[in-house]
């Protein structure tokens, strides 16, 4: 018994002394066998398919190395309501690979929180003071000479872009990835020197809640998806960070790009913000003008039809004027992608065409290195649904159809548009932000949203021949200047780019970013800054909005039967009519920054700009009586005539939310049309932050408008008179508007306290008006009267006590 424990204690010694290399023989075997019954894709990170078993296998040599990962939707869902979106990219991170025993981690780098120092232990020290984030754990397959077979498969289809989580915020059910239903697709799955693709047919199955997924899905219990998974080589050594200026035009992307470098010395501040961008230097930095080392090449989507392809090609190709400005030389150019070319690539930077069920919003977006926020591929998708928008827009202004067999405007019209579209979106994916100034500034730049300028000629006649601006502008001239200029070695690059700034400064031109220009989801304030306004014209925007008013006023008196098409359906006349009898919708949105407004700059010390200037109160109130010019029935009431042309939507037609609200089942409501669009200007009069900046504006300086004095004028203009017929009931219609909005206002938890006074006075005054209109001769009037007095008798702080809401206007944006 004594020999036995010898001989298993000797035995079990030379175990632990030769194991790490006994299971290694195994594992070369194994490594060998697995590759020799895959499909070998030799690359950046070599892949094997084993295709009997449905397997991905990837190839890992040596571990710690950072790479790029990002992934993406190659096939979407096709509502722009989820955003889901063939084309729509995922997070972009720093990661590695590391070894852990017989496991093998995919680790995202905390790039936010970083040590750039040359001192090993400072950046430790910082390392190891944040988390990071293991993104999967995958078991080594086999292993040979130092390299490592995974498993990518279940990674591969894994919910990556967490589409279950947010299907289920959009109330649309809960989802999670059926892997039964769900495989690798190897049609895109590609491995290259520098990148390597990977592509997965996923399912996600559950039920369905929502009305969004049944209007897009053959199923809507199984959301089928393709979801792409890409890693990228880091860029070659060479490429320096731009460190971001707030005067320069390049996007703000706040939190996101920002990083905090710890080795920063303590009298400097630790956050840091570089500007996106990509790499591009000239064969001969010392020349006026030399062409690029490697030009920066965007591709259009070979799916996009003519006449439209072709514009996208030649708005994109705009940009080259800025780069010529730069002293760049055919720097940057657009060709069609390479046929058998996948759009999501890192290798092209591409403009995508995106088909969904609805019109919507376009993007230009970018991968980029999170260490230096090198823009390594740009990516554009826009909405195919926008260019049949434009001509839809044409169609109502221009009531063409009255024998003319050539509709070249409308078709220019839309294609101009389409050409802007392209050059805007391109601008984000090479680093720039919005400017919503450029308006006032003679259309200065490609990154505002344009309204169409129409013009009425001498003969009274509509003008669509200037509706969009050609070109790149001024302002997007000097901002690439700034961003991609390549300064001769010798030169102090931050003392050349102050240089560029203060002589954009000079020039006159204007920069307002997105976070002051966006107006709030539903009609309300959002901007305070005079020129920070989308979708407007000119530099005066209350003298614009009268002018605007004209022409609307020229539009409507000519809407009729010609907007449509012979043979089409009449019911179509509505479609055409809400962008037509919504037109100023924007302008009064421009017009009512000049009420309570500010105008302001991103000064630094030392630059000479002025910070803040108070707009005038001559300005101040003539903004608000050109606002309520709006609502007057004047300007609401729609000819009887008119009315009378439109019938319901025919079998076979479906009514949408890009239609009037109504009170009259599936009858056209002119009320309600009124009402909508008397709630775009309410909904700037009476908005809470406009309110605190009037009141704010009159502390500090007595001779300028208060809210109070806002409301007042307000509801003296609405109350002023009782007009009988049509323009009585559209006043009375006008009335109920205002007194929601005014309720809501009054129970706005969030808006200050003094604001929710003064509406509350506001509508004690109005229920006074409403006492004294009781004894009106008009039985309507009397009766309105009563249900307002009704009304404001009920009162809560809860708006939902009085059982109104303001109205919801058809969407506009993006027009």
């Amino acid at each position: 018994m004594r020999r036995l424990s010898v001989s298993l204690l000797f035995f079990l010694a030379a175990a632990l002394h030769f194991g790490s290399s006994l299971p290694a023989l195994a594992a070369e075997a194994s490594y060998q066998e697995m590759v020799d019954a895959s499909e070998e894709m030799p690359g950046f990170l070599p892949l094997y398919w084993h295709s009997d078993k449905g397997r991905l296998f990837a190839a890992v040599d040596g571990f710690e190395k950072p790479f790029i990962y990002y992934t993406g939707l190659s096939q979407g869902v096709g509502s722009n309501d989820l955003g889901l979106d063939r084309g729509r990219l995922g997070d972009t991170q720093l990661v590695q690979f590391e070894r852990h025993g017989p496991r093998v981690l995919l680790m995202a780098l905390n790039t936010r929180y970083v040590a750039n120092s040359d001192n090993a232990d400072e950046r430790a020290a910082v390392e190891e003071a944040f988390a990071r984030s293991v993104l999967w754990g995958f078991e080594v397959e086999a292993e040979q000479d130092g390299k490592v077979l995974i498993d990518l498969t279940a990674f591969a289809q894994r919910d990556a872009m967490h589409l279950g989580e947010l299907l289920a915020r959009q109330g649309e059910g809960n989802y999670k990835v059926d892997e039964s239903r769900s495989a690798i697709f190897m049609p895109r799955t590609k491995v290259f020197p520098d990148n390597t693709e990977v592509d997965a047919l996923i399912t996600l199955a559950g039920q369905p809640k929502g009305d969004i997924l049944e209007t897009v899905v053959p199923d809507p219990h199984a959301i089928t998806v393709h979801k792409h998974h890409s890693f990228v080589r880091l860029p070659e050594p060479g490429y320096e960070p731009l460190v971001y200026d707030p005067r320069a035009g390049f996007i703000d992307a706040g939190n996101a790009d920002t990083f905090l470098d710890y080795a920063t010395p303590f009298d400097t501040p630790v956050a840091r913000q570089y500007a996106r961008r990509h790499r591009l230097e000239k064969v001969d930095p010392t020349a006026a003008r030399s062409p690029a080392i490697e030009p920066i090449v965007y591709y259009v989507d070979r799916g996009v039809p003519e006449p439209i392809r072709s514009a996208l090609i030649e708005g994109a190709s705009w940009w080259n004027q800025a780069f010529e400005a730069a002293g760049y030389e055919d720097a940057f150019q657009v060709r069609l992608l390479p046929e058998g070319a996948d759009p999501m690539d890192v290798r092209y930077n591409v403009i995508q065409w995106v088909h969904r069920s609805t019109r919507g919003w376009s993007y230009g977006m970018s991968i980029r290195d999170p260490r230096t926020q090198e823009i390594i591929k740009g990516h554009v998708s826009l909405g195919s649904l926008r260019v049949r928008q434009d001509y839809l827009l044409a169609e109502g202004l221009l009531a063409p159809y009255d024998g003319m067999s050539d509709n070249k405007a409308l078709r220019e019209f839309a294609l101009a548009r389409i050409r802007q579209l392209s050059a805007h979106e391109v601008g984000h994916t090479i680093g720039l932000e919005h400017n919503f100034a450029a308006s006032s500034d003679g259309r200065a730049s490609v990154m505002d949203y344009p309204h169409p300028k129409v013009l009425l000629d001498d003969n009274g006649e509509l003008d669509i021949s200037d509706a969009y601006d050609v070109g790149i502008g001024e302002w997007d001239k000097r901002a690439i200047i700034w961003g991609y200029q390549d300064f001769p070695d010798g030169v102090d690059e931050v003392a050349a780019r102050e240089d560029i700034i203060e002589a954009t400064l000079a020039s006159g031109l204007h920069f307002i970013a997105d976070r002051h220009s966006r107006v709030s989801a539903r009609p309300g304030a959002g901007p305070a800054h005079p020129r920070a306004s989308l979708w407007d014209n000119g530099e005066d925007p209350v003298a614009e909005l009268q002018r605007l008013m004209t022409v609307r006023n020229a539009v409507l008196n000519r809407f009729s039967e010609r907007v449509v098409r012979e043979g089409d359906s009449l019911a179509r006349l509505e479609d055409l009519l809400v962008p037509v009898y919504l037109m100023h919708r924007y302008q009064v949105q421009a017009a009512a920054t000049v009420l309570g407004g500010r105008e302001f700059s991103y000064a630094l010390r030392g630059d000479g700009q002025t910070p803040t200037q108070t707009v005038s109160k001559e300005r101040q109130m003539a903004a608000l009586e050109a606002m309520l010019e709006t609502l007057s029935p004047d300007a609401l009431t729609l000819s009887p005539s008119l009315v009378a042309l439109i019938p319901p939507k025919p079998p076979g037609a479906a009514a949408s939310r890009e239609l009037f609200p109504r009170s009259t089942g599936y009858l056209f409501d002119p009320l309600a049309a009124a009402a909508s669009a008397a709630q775009l200007t309410l909904g700037q009069l009476l908005d809470a932050r406009r309110a605190s900046r009037l009141n704010n504006q009159q502390m500090l300086d007595g001779s300028l408008p208060g809210f109070r004095q806002v409301l007042d004028r307000v509801i003296g203009a609405l109350w002023s008179e009782e007009p009988k017929g049509a323009d009585g009931a559209v006043a009375r219609r006008v009335q109920i508007a205002a007194i929601a909005t005014l309720v809501e206002l009054m129970g706005d938890a969030n808006a200050a306290p003094q604001v929710r006074a003064e509406a509350l006075a506001g509508l004690d005054g109005i229920r006074d008006r409403a006492d004294k209109g009781r004894r009106s001769r008009d039985a309507a009037w009397q009766d309105h009267h009563r249900f307002v007095m009704r009304l404001i008798d009920e009162r809560t702080a809860d708006a939902a006590g009085f059982g109104l809401s303001p109205v919801k206007v058809p969407p506009g944006s993006p027009i």
